[in-house]
This record gives C-alpha cells, structure tokens and sequence, in this order.
C-alpha cells in the first residue's frame, strides 16, 4: 500500500478542517498585532478583513462564526451561514462543484446559497454586511431568513 492509499477519508477530513481553522485563528492573530490600523468596530460586528485581501469569485470559510464569505465576481459580497435550513446541519462548500452541501441529507445550494436540491425548501441565511474604511464587517448576532436569492442581498462597496 502506498502512503496515499492508507489515507481515510476521515482523516482527509479532520485534517481540512484543522487547516482551515489554524489559517482563520492565524489571520485574526495578524489582525491583532496591527495595532496602527485599528478602527472603532462594534462589539456586535466581526471585521472579516480588508476588501483587497479577499478575490473576485472566491468563498472563504470562517468557521468559528459560523459563515462563509462569498465574494462575488461581479465584487459583491455576501455573508452566507454555514447552517442548512433543513435541519441546521453545517453545510460545506464544495469547490469542485462550486456549491454548498449539506452532508446529513444531501441539500445542495449555490454560491449565493440558493436551493439547487432539496430537502431544503428555502436558501441559507445571510448575514448583514457593513463596510467601513474598506473593511468587511460582518453582524453575526442578526442572520436574515430568505426564502430565495435576490441581488438586493449582495453588499458593494
């Protein structure tokens, strides 16, 4: 057996998500070394980052609140929660496939979280975005139910 071969899907798995939670705590811990460029954020807001740092057409996970930041490529942004609105499972983004899919019973949606297969009937929640000196602030305490996608969803600087 080759080293590839002796590795689990599971492991694959644990190990993705380790990675993607290590490179988050590693930007935030960054972010609080800056201390020249701090602005005045709300306690109810989370700074997700400068507008550069984030590319046209791309989906970042912040996994520990619980979103997913999609940057569109037309530059809009949206928050999209990670919780599936079948049953609250933690939906994944697949970039393969470039959809978000739920591994408990296999709802699927799109980049701008809409229903692509069911047993969800209705898109993920969004939430609200602010920008503010070119940085993204994302309320986390305040998810917006949706029914659909519409363009009105999508903030621009």
């Amino acid at each position: 057996m080759s080293f590839i071969e002796k590795i689990t899907r599971r492991s694959f798995i644990k190990k993705a998500i380790i990675t993607a939670i290590s490179l988050e705590l590693a930007y935030v811990f960054i972010n609080l070394l800056k201390k020249g460029s701090e602005t005045n954020v709300p306690a109810n807001l989370f700074e997700a980052g400068d507008i550069e740092l984030f590319e046209k057409g791309k989906i970042y996970p912040f996994s520990a609140q619980r979103f997913y930041l999609s940057r569109l490529q037309d530059g809009g942004f949206m928050a999209i929660s990670t919780k599936c609105t079948h049953l609250g499972c933690t939906v994944q983004f697949k970039n393969k496939d470039n959809k978000f899919m739920c591994p408990c019973h296999a709802s699927a949606f799109s980049v701008n979280g809409e229903v692509l297969a069911p047993p969800a009937t209705r898109a993920l929640d969004l939430f609200p975005i602010t920008i503010v000196n070119d940085k993204i602030l994302v309320d986390t305490n305040n998810p917006q139910r949706r029914d659909k996608h519409n363009k009105s969803q999508i903030t621009y600087a």
